[in-house]
C-alpha cells in the first residue's frame, strides 16, 4: 500500500509540474472551450466572448500589432494608442535633433495639429481568426520531404487566402501552430497614418536604463502616446492632412483601483517568439553554448559603444536605439542561463522526456514514436559546432555596419549578375533608399571601433575552418596587437562605402556594368563577400540539412507530445500572433534570504534618484511633485504606484500589451520581465517568471500632473470597478 500512496503522489506532483498556473500564451478563439472556467476560478468577472467576438465588440478589437515588434491599446474614442516608451522610441529619436531633443525632454502635443507624422509607421487589428487546419494540410503525406511539405502547405495557404471573406481594405495571413501541426488564418485591418502625440522624457520613460533593464524593483514610466488616423470614412488611408482621428469599435476603459496582490491579471498581445517544447539537448546546448557567445560578443560590442556614447552627445543620440536594442537580448540571455540553471530547466527536461518514453514504450500504439527522443539528441549533437559558428557570423557581421552597407551592395551585384541591367536598376532604387536612412544614423569612427575589436573574435575565437580565407590572408599573425589596427586600416581607409555622398558618386551613380566592377575591387565588399560565401560553404550548407531534419522530428515530437501527455493542456508557441495570458499579481524569492514585493513606488525613484546620471536623474518637476506628494486621484494612501509584476507569461512583443484587471479595464502597461525569470521562453516556471508592468495611475499621473497635458485624460473613460465611485476629470 505504501507503495502505490507513493506512485499516486508521485504521478499527482509530476501532473501538477506541467500544468502549472500563469503559464501559456493562449489563441483567444479557444478561450471559451479551454481556459474560460479556470480563469473565472482565478477572479475573472467577464466572459471569454468579452475577450474576443466577431460578432460584436470585445477587447481584442482595442489591441493593434504596433509596427510588427511591440503591442498597443486603444484607450479613447478618438484612436488614442497607449505603448511603450521603447516601442515608440524609434519615432522618438526620428523626431529629434540637438535643438529638440524629444529623447531628452519629452514631447507633448497640445492638440491635433501638432501632432508628429511617421512615415512607415503601422498598426494591425485583429477582425477574426479562423481554424484552417484541413485546408491548409491537404495532400500532405507522411515522407514527404520538408521542401514538399511546405511547397503543398504553401500554394494551399494561398488559395486559402485568395478566397478569404473579406473587405478590400482588409488582409489576411496564416500562420503554422504547434509545430506546423495546424494551422490559422488571420484576417486583419491596417492603418499607415499613426502621428506621436505624447512622450516622457527618457528620464522617465527610460529611468534605470541598462543598470534596471530585466530588473525588479522598477520604477520606469515605460510608456508613450500615438493616434490612429484614418480617410473620412474611418477607414485605412494613406497619410494625408484631411485624415481625421479613427474611431474604434472598442477603447478600453482605465481603473483607477490598481490591483492588489493575487488580484487576476490578464496580459493581451503579441508575443514574438517562444520555444517551450524544446527537446533537452537544445536547451543544453542555449545554457553551455550559444548564449554564452552572444554574450561574450556583444560584452565587446557594448564597451565600444559605451566610450563613444560618453564622450560624444550627437554619437549618444544617433546609436541610442542601437544600443538598447542590443544590450536588451545581452542581459536577456545572462538572466535566461542564471535562470535555466537555478531552476534546474535542462533536468526538468530530462525527467519529463524520461515519463514521455516510459509511455510510449508501454503502448505499442505509440511505437513510431519509440526513437524520437534519441533522433532528436542525435541530430543536437551534430548541430552543436555549426551553431555555434553560425552565432558568431551574425552577431559579429551585424554589428559591424560596414558590412551593412556590404550587403546591400552584394544584392546589387547579384541582381546585375542574374538579371542584367533591368535588375540591377531594380534593385538600385532599394538599394538608394535604405542607404539614405542608414547613413542618418552612422558614425564611421564607431564602425571602426567595432571593427577592430568584433573582427578580432572572429578571427580568433572560433575553429579556423569557419573563417573567412580573405579575412585570415590580410591580418598579420606575427603581432596580433598591431594586427587589427592595421587591417581596421586597409578596410577603412580605401572604401567609399562609410560615406552616402563618397558611396553614390563613385560607385552608384555609375552604369551599371562598371559600378559593379568597381564593387568587386572594393577591400570591404571582397572581405565581407568571402566571409558570408564562407559562412554559406562551410556552415549554412551543413547546418540547414540538420536543421530541416530537427524541424521534421520536432513537429513529429510536438504531434507525439500532445496524444501522449493527455493530462497536459497544451498552447501554441509565441509566433507574434495575437494571444492572452493571465495570472496573478505576485512578489518572488529571487535568492537567498531576498524576497520582492510585487509594487515599486514612487519614493524608488527618488531613492536612486542621482543629480545628471544618464541613468538615474529626476527631472526638477517630479522631484517637486514628490516633494509636495502632489499625486491628484492617481496617488494610494499618499503614495504613488510605479510599477508591479505578475505571473502572466509574456516574451518580447508583447511590449506595449496592456495589463487587464478581472474586468477588463486597463490597470497596467506591460514592459518587460524579471531578470531571474527571462529563461521562460524556453522554461516556465511559476516560481520565478514574473513580467514587469507600469501601473496605470503612474502613466496618467506624469501625462496629467507632470506633463500638464490633461486634455489627453479628459480622451479617456477613468472607472472605479472596485469602490463604484464617480471619477473626477483632469483640471
Amino acid at each position: 500500500m505504501k507503495r502505490i500512496r507513493f506512485a499516486i503522489v508521485l504521478a499527482s506532483l509530476f501532473i501538477s509540474a506541467i500544468c502549472r498556473a500563469g503559464e501559456g500564451m493562449w489563441l483567444p478563439l479557444l478561450l471559451e472551450k479551454l481556459n474560460e472556467k479556470e480563469m473565472k476560478s482565478l477572479g475573472m468577472k467577464i466572459s471569454a466572448r468579452d475577450i474576443y467576438s466577431v460578432n460584436q465588440g470585445s477587447l481584442k478589437d482595442a489591441i493593434v500589432s504596433f509596427g510588427g515588434f511591440c503591442t498597443g491599446e486603444v484607450i479613447s474614442s478618438q484612436g488614442l494608442v497607449l505603448t511603450n516608451h521603447h516601442c515608440g522610441f524609434d519615432a522618438i529619436q526620428n523626431h529629434s535633433t540637438l535643438d529638440k531633443n524629444y529623447i531628452r525632454d519629452g514631447f507633448w502635443a497640445a492638440n491635433h495639429s501638432q501632432e508628429l507624422v511617421n512615415p512607415n509607421l503601422f498598426v494591425t487589428f485583429i477582425v477574426r481568426i479562423e481554424d484552417v487546419t484541413a485546408k491548409s494540410l491537404q495532400g500532405v503525406k507522411e515522407g514527404m520531404s520538408e521542401s514538399e511539405r511546405q511547397s503543398i502547405i504553401d500554394k494551399n495557404n494561398g488559395e486559402i487566402v485568395k478566397n478569404a471573406k473579406r473587405e478590400t481594405y482588409q488582409s489576411a495571413f496564416i500562420r503554422a501552430f504547434f509545430e506546423g501541426n495546424q494551422y490559422y488564418m488571420f484576417i486583419t485591418e491596417t492603418y499607415n497614418d499613426i502621428r506621436l502625440v505624447g512622450a516622457p522624457p527618457s528620464s522617465v520613460g527610460n529611468f534605470g536604463k541598462d543598470s534596471d533593464n530585466w530588473m525588479w524593483p522598477r520604477h520606469t514610466g515605460d510608456f508613450s502616446l500615438f493616434r490612429i488616423y484614418a480617410g473620412k470614412d474611418n477607414k485605412p488611408a494613406a497619410y494625408s492632412p484631411d485624415n481625421v482621428p479613427y474611431k474604434p469599435k472598442k477603447s478600453l476603459s482605465i481603473s483607477l483601483d490598481g490591483v492588489a496582490e493575487n488580484d487576476f491579471t490578464m496580459v493581451f498581445g503579441f508575443p514574438g517568439r517562444t520555444m517551450e517544447y524544446l527537446h533537452s539537448a537544445a536547451v543544453e546546448q542555449i545554457v553551455e553554448v550559444n548564449d554564452p557567445a552572444k554574450i561574450a560578443i556583444r560584452d565587446k560590442a557594448l564597451a565600444v559603444l559605451d566610450g563613444f556614447m560618453r564622450r560624444d552627445e550627437q554619437i549618444k543620440i544617433q546609436y541610442a536605439s542601437k544600443w538598447a536594442g542590443i544590450s536588451n537580448a545581452w542581459k536577456k540571455w545572462q538572466g535566461e542561463v542564471l535562470g535555466l540553471k537555478r531552476t534546474n530547466g535542462v533536468s526538468k527536461k530530462k525527467t519529463y522526456e524520461a515519463e514521455f518514453q516510459k509511455r510510449v514504450n508501454s503502448n505499442p500504439a505509440w511505437a513510431s514514436y519509440k526513437g524520437i527522443l534519441t533522433d532528436l539528441e542525435n541530430a543536437y549533437a551534430e548541430l552543436k559546432p555549426l551553431g555555434l559558428a553560425r552565432d558568431y557570423f551574425l552577431e559579429i557581421t551585424s554589428k559591424i555596419e560596414l558590412f551593412t552597407v556590404a550587403s546591400q551592395l552584394n544584392a546589387l551585384v547579384r541582381a546585375y549578375e542574374r538579371g542584367g541591367t533591368q535588375a540591377y536598376n531594380e534593385q538600385l532604387t532599394r538599394v538608394r533608399q535604405r542607404m539614405e536612412d542608414f547613413y542618418k544614423e552612422y558614425s564611421a569612427e564607431v564602425d571602426r571601433g567595432l571593427f577592430s575589436v568584433l573582427m578580432e573574435a572572429y578571427l580568433t575565437e572560433q575553429p579556423q575552418e569557419f573563417v573567412s580565407g580573405y579575412a585570415k590572408n590580410i591580418r598579420n599573425p606575427q603581432d596580433a596587437k598591431d594586427d587589427m589596427s592595421r587591417m581596421e586600416n586597409l578596410i577603412y581607409n580605401e572604401t567609399p562605402l562609410t560615406d552616402q555622398k563618397k558611396l553614390f558618386d563613385q560607385y552608384l551613380s555609375k552604369e551599371p556594368a562598371r559600378a559593379v566592377e568597381l564593387i568587386k575591387k572594393d577591400k570591404a565588399f571582397q572581405l565581407y563577400a568571402d566571409m558570408a560565401d564562407t559562412y554559406n560553404r562551410q556552415v549554412a550548407a551543413k547546418l540547414n540539412p540538420i536543421q530541416e531534419r530537427i524541424n521534421q522530428l520536432q513537429r513529429t515530437y510536438m504531434k507525439a507530445q500532445m496524444e501522449v501527455m493527455k493530462e497536459k493542456k497544451f498552447y501554441p508557441d509565441a509566433n507574434s500572433t495575437l494571444r492572452l495570458t493571465y495570472g496573478n499579481v505576485k512578489g518572488y524569492q529571487a535568492r537567498d534570504a531576498v524576497y520582492y514585493d510585487p509594487y515599486s513606488y514612487l519614493d524608488g525613484v527618488m531613492e536612486k534618484y542621482k543629480p545628471g546620471d544618464y541613468e538615474f536623474d529626476v527631472p526638477e518637476k517630479l522631484q517637486d511633485l514628490y516633494r509636495r506628494k502632489d499625486y491628484g486621484q492617481y496617488g494610494q494612501n499618499g503614495k504613488m504606484p510605479v510599477c508591479f509584476i505578475g505571473t502572466n507569461h509574456t516574451t518580447g512583443g508583447n511590449s506595449g500589451s496592456p495589463a487587464l484587471d478581472a474586468y477588463g479595464n486597463l490597470v497596467g502597461l506591460n514592459f518587460d520581465r524579471v531578470w531571474e525569470g527571462t529563461m521562460s521562453d524556453i522554461n516556465y516556471d511559476p516560481s520565478i517568471c514574473r513580467n514587469i508592468m507600469v501601473d496605470i495611475r503612474y502613466v496618467l499621473f506624469i501625462i496629467d500632473k507632470y506633463a500638464g497635458a490633461g486634455h489627453l485624460i479628459k480622451e479617456m473613460k477613468l472607472v472605479h470597478p472596485k469602490k463604484k465611485a464617480p471619477v473626477k476629470k483632469a483640471a
